[in-house]
C-alpha cells in the first residue's frame, strides 16, 4: 500500500468526524430556534400574557442574533473556533435552563436574549470549521449534510417538545432541550480534536494571517454583498411558502388544512432530501451558479400552477414536493459560492455576515406577508414568494461569473 493510499482512510475518518460533530451542532441550533413556537399556548397561559407579549421573546432572540452574528464571525476568525462553538451551544443551553427555572416572564425574555447570543455562533463557527478542516473535494457533501442536519433539527423539535410538555410540563421540555445541547457540546469537547489546528489550504501562512485582519472592506465588497442579498431574497421567498402558504391556500381557495399541511410537509421533507442530492451533485460539477439558478427557477415554476389553477390534493402535494426538492438542491451550491469568494482565514466573518440575511428576511417577511393576508391578497403571497425566488437567480449567476473571472 502506498503512503497516499494509507493517508486517504485517515483523512476520510477525520472529515467524517468533523462533519458529524458540526452537523450535530447545527441540529441543536435549529432545534433551539423552534423550542418556543410549539409550546406557545401553554407558556402564554402559565405566565398569563398575550401572544403579542410572548412574541417579544422571539423578537429579542432575532434582534440579538442579527446584530451580533457578524461581530461573532470577526471574533471566531481570531480565536479557537471549536471552543467558540462549544461556548455558543452552552450559552443557548443556559438560556433554556434559566427560562425554565426562573418564575418571572421578563426573566424568560432575558433568557431568550441569552439564547439569541448563543445562536450568533453557529453559522460562522460551523462554516469556518468545515472550510478549515474538511478536504476540498468533500466540501459540497459537508455543506449538504450540515444543512440537512439543521432541517432535521427543526423537523424533530415540535413533536418531541410537545411530547415532553404533555407528560412533564413545558419547563421540563425546556430542560430536556438544554440537555441535548450539553450532550452535543460534550461530544465536541471529547471527540473534536480534528477540529483544532489549521485549515486544509495551500494558501501561504502570511496570506491567511492577512485575511484574518481583513475587516469591513471585505464584507462590503461586491461579491460578499451579492451573497448577502441572495440570502435575504431566499429567506423572503421561503418564508412566504413555509410560514404563510397554508394560510394563503385556505384564504385563496378554502383548501382543507389537512391537504395544505400535507403540501407543506412535502415541501419541507423533499427540501431536506434535495439538500443531500445537491451535496452529491456539487461533488460532480464546478458549475455551482448554474445549479443554484436552475434549482431556483424550477422551484418557482412549480408554484405557478398552484396560483393559477385549483389543483387537486395529489397534484398540490407533488408540486410542493418538486419545489422543495429543487430548493434543497440549491443550498450546497449556495454555500460553495460563498466559500469561493472568501479568502482563507475569513470564513467566520463572511459566513456570519451573509447568513445575517436570514435574520433580515425573517424581520421583513411577517410584516410583508401579514399585510398581504390582512388585505385579502392571499394569491399575492405566492406571487411575491415566486418573485423573490426569481430575483435571487441573477445574484448567483453574477456571483459565479465574477468568481470565474
Amino acid at each position: 500500500m502506498t503512503p497516499l493510499a494509507e493517508h486517504r482512510p485517515a483523512e476520510q475518518g477525520t472529515d467524517a468526524r468533523v462533519i458529524g460533530l458540526v452537523a450535530a451542532a447545527h441540529f441543536v441550533s435549529h432545534y433551539y430556534i423552534l423550542v418556543l413556537p410549539p409550546l406557545f399556548t401553554v407558556i402564554r397561559a402559565d405566565f398569563d400574557v398575550s401572544y403579542t407579549q410572548l412574541g417579544i421573546a422571539l423578537t429579542v432572540f432575532n434582534v440579538i442574533s442579527a446584530l451580533l452574528q457578524t461581530p461573532a464571525g470577526f471574533l471566531i476568525d481570531k480565536v479557537n473556533v471549536r471552543a467558540s462553538l462549544v461556548t455558543g451551544i452552552l450559552l443557548g443551553s443556559a438560556g433554556l435552563i434559566g427560562a425554565a427555572l426562573l418564575p418571572s416572564f421578563w426573566w424568560f425574555v432575558t433568557m431568550y436574549a441569552l439564547l439569541g447570543l448563543g445562536n450568533t455562533v453557529y453559522h460562522p463557527a460551523d462554516y469556518s470549521l468545515l472550510s478549515r478542516h474538511v478536504s476540498p473535494q468533500r466540501m459540497g457533501q459537508a455543506y449538504s449534510i450540515h444543512t440537512f442536519a439543521g432541517l432535521l433539527g427543526g423537523a424533530v423539535a415540535p413533536g418531541s417538545l410537545i411530547l415532553m410538555a404533555e407528560r412533564y410540563g413545558w419547563r421540563t421540555a425546556f430542560l430536556g432541550a438544554a440537555l441535548l445541547g450539553i450532550v452535543v457540546a460534550a461530544l465536541i469537547v471529547v471527540f473534536g480534536s480534528p477540529m483544532s489546528g489549521g485549515e486544509k489550504s495551500t494558501a501561504p501562512k502570511e496570506k491567511e494571517a492577512e485575511a484574518v485582519n481583513v475587516g469591513w472592506s471585505l464584507l462590503l465588497s461586491g461579491p460578499v454583498l451579492l451573497n448577502l442579498l441572495f440570502f435575504v431574497l431566499i429567506a423572503l421567498a421561503n418564508s412566504g411558502l413555509q410560514n404563510y402558504g397554508v394560510v394563503a391556500l385556505d384564504a385563496m381557495r378554502g383548501t382543507p388544512l389537512v391537504v395544505a399541511n400535507a403540501g407543506l410537509t412535502s415541501l419541507l421533507l423533499m427540501g431536506a432530501i434535495g439538500v443531500l442530492v445537491g451535496g452529491a451533485l456539487s461533488m460532480r460539477t464546478t458549475k455551482h451558479g448554474l445549479v443554484a439558478a436552475t434549482g431556483l427557477a424550477v422551484s418557482a415554476i412549480m408554484i405557478v400552477p398552484i396560483v393559477l389553477f385549483d389543483v387537486g390534493p395529489a397534484l398540490l402535494i407533488i408540486l410542493f414536493g418538486i419545489a422543495g426538492l429543487a430548493n434543497g438542491i440549491v443550498m450546497p451550491s449556495r454555500d460553495l459560492l460563498v466559500r469561493a469568494v472568501t479568502p482563507p482565514g475569513a470564513f467566520g466573518k463572511v459566513f456570519g455576515f451573509v447568513t445575517t440575511g436570514f435574520n433580515i428576511g425573517g424581520m421583513i417577511s411577517p410584516i410583508l406577508y401579514g399585510w398581504l393576508l390582512d388585505n385579502g391578497s392571499a394569491r399575492n403571497v405566492f406571487l411575491v414568494a415566486i418573485a423573490f425566488g426569481i430575483a435571487a437567480i441573477p445574484t448567483v449567476l453574477v456571483n459565479a461569473a465574477q468568481h470565474r473571472r
